[in-house]
C-alpha cells in the first residue's frame, strides 16, 4: 500500500482535475486560495468562515462578498463540501 498523500499532494491533485470548472473565475480563485490554506494548515482552518478574514482571501473582498461569489452561504458551503470530497477521493 502506498504511503498517504501529503496535504500539498492532495491539493495539487484537486487543482489538476479542475474540479471547480463550474464556478466563475473569482470563485475558482477563492477555492485555489482555500486549497493553498489547506496545504499549509489543514482542513479545520478551511472549514471556518473566519478563514475568509485572512490573507490571501481578503484580496477577494469581505467575507460577505466572497460568499456572494458562490450565490450565498448555502452555495459556498456546498463548494466547501465539494472541495473536501475532492481532497479525499482516491486517485483513479
Amino acid at each position: 500500500m502506498p504511503p498517504p498523500l501529503t496535504r500539498k499532494e492532495r491539493a495539487d491533485r484537486v487543482k489538476k482535475r479542475d474540479v471547480f470548472a463550474k464556478h466563475g473565475a473569482k470563485a475558482r480563485a477563492v477555492l485555489d486560495a482555500l486549497l493553498q490554506k489547506y496545504a499549509d494548515s489543514g482542513l479545520r482552518s478551511v472549514e471556518s468562515l473566519e478563514i475568509l478574514k485572512v490573507d490571501p482571501l481578503t484580496a477577494f473582498g469581505t467575507p460577505v462578498e466572497i460568499v456572494g461569489l458562490f450565490g450565498g452561504k448555502p452555495g459556498y458551503l456546498t463548494a466547501l463540501r465539494e472541495l473536501e470530497t475532492a481532497l479525499y477521493q482516491h486517485a483513479a
